[in-house]
Parts: structure tokens; sequence; C-alpha cells
């Protein structure tokens, strides 16, 4: 009945804004160009399901490339950054640096570089992934309690085997923290990427619509990218709980 009862409240609320949605633009008699209905919205996007499913799968594929990429990267360079603070000093200023600088600005320049393919919508996407990934697995692999460390130390346990025997299982609520960032942060990535470099995709479609004042169809898009961040993120909370169920109930004590 509880789980039941967490599911039906947040589709109760999302039931009653589309409701209030479609009766304000029906009051104020709002034009479809400037705020279509969501009828309207339905009605277009259904019109165009097969091409919207296909633009769907090119952006879900940039999104999961991505965040695959970031998870790969991320857990090395965590063990890097927390294996010494001379090595930490020495990576955490290359780290901030590719955070600052614009992605919308740095799209372009990649596309040169790479090509105007796949390659750069993926990099983008990674690189806006990434870095809070990074940051948490660094951080609980730096938050195991000293005690833990040195009953390691006790039964002369080498590096590598503190490291997945202490410091991985106790970072584990931390990176999935940062999963959970890293999943919506890859969705974010992959539009920017998809509004510079693109020939499909929801953020491709975007602009096309846009272009065309097709705005029922752009929000339509809009929509979908915000359902694909939920079950992404939805995602990472059920294999949290099915595979590390101490993990989440970790995360509710701490929070």
């Amino acid at each position: 009945m509880r789980g039941a009862r967490d599911a039906l409240v947040p589709l109760a609320v999302v039931a009653v804004l589309v409701l209030v949605w479609e009766g304000a633009v029906h009051l104020f008699s709002i034009p479809a160009y400037l705020l279509p209905a969501p009828s309207v919205i339905w009605r277009d996007c259904a019109a165009i399901a097969g091409n919207i499913a296909w633009h769907t799968a090119a952006t879900m594929n940039t999104i999961m490339l991505g965040f695959v990429a970031s998870i790969v990267i991320s857990l090395p360079l965590a063990v890097l950054l927390t294996s010494s603070p001379a090595v930490a000093n020495a990576i955490y200023p290359v780290l901030v640096f590719t955070q600052s600088i614009p992605k919308v600005a740095l799209a372009p320049l990649l596309v040169v570089m790479l090509g105007a393919n796949e390659l750069p919508r993926v990099v983008i996407t990674f690189l806006v992934a990434f870095f809070p990934l990074v940051i948490s697995i660094a951080t609980g692999f730096l938050a195991v309690p000293a005690e833990l460390l040195e009953l390691g130390k006790s039964y002369r346990a080498s590096r590598l085997r503190e490291l997945y025997r202490i410091r991985l299982p106790y970072a584990v609520p931390f990176i999935f923290s940062g999963l959970k960032v890293a999943i919506t942060l890859a969705v974010v990535g992959a539009i920017v990427a998809e509004f510079v470099n693109a020939d499909r995709g929801l953020g491709y479609l975007i602009i096309t619509s846009t272009a065309f004042f097709k705005v029922p169809v752009a929000w339509g898009a809009v929509i979908l990218l915000s359902v694909i961040g939920v079950v992404l993120f939805q995602a990472i909370v059920v294999i949290e709980r099915v595979f590390f169920p101490w993990s989440s109930s970790v995360e509710a004590v701490s929070a």
C-alpha cells in the first residue's frame, strides 16, 4: 500500500497540472504557437509517432554511450584522486578546468576536431556527466573511517584488496548518488550536443520544429525528454534498491 501511494501521489499531481494547463489555455484563449494545450501536443505528436520514436532512439543512444563512458572513466580517475594528495593536486585543476568551459562553446570545436558524427555528441554528454560522478566516488573513498583502514592494515591487506574490500563497498551510497546526478546531466548534455551538431535526435527535432512553427511537436519533445530523465533516474534507484538495499537505507539515514 505504501508503494502504491508513493507512485500514485506524483501521478495525481501531474494529472492535476495537466488539467490546469489545458483549462488555462482554453480559458485565456492562448494561441497554439505560444503555448499549445496538452491535447494539441498529444494530437500532433501522435500523428508522427514513428518519427518521434526514431528521434528518441537516437537521443537515448547518445545518452547511454556518454553515461557509460562517464562510469568507465570516473572510477579509475577517482582511485587516482584518492591515491595521494600530490596526485589530487595535479588532477583536480584539470577537472575544474574542463567543467568551467561552456559545453555549447566547446561543441562546435569538437565537431571540427572529431567530425560531424556521433562521437562529438557522446564526448559532450560525457563531459557534462562525469564530473559529479568522479567527485562522488572520490568522496566515498575518502569517507571510509580510519578504524576500518587500520583493521585492513592489521590483516596486511594490499592497496588493491583495501580498495575492493573496504573502500569500494563503503563508497556504494556515494557512487549511486553520483550516478543519479550523472544520468540526469547526461540527458542535458545529449540535447546540448544535438542543438549544435545532429541530423537526428530530440534536440534536432526541437530545433527543426520551432523553425517551422510546429510548436506542439517541440513541446512534445521537451516533455518526452523530461519523462526520459525521470525514467532513467528511477532505473538507477531500482538498481540500487535491488542489488544494494543497504545502500539506499544508508542514504535515507544520512539525509
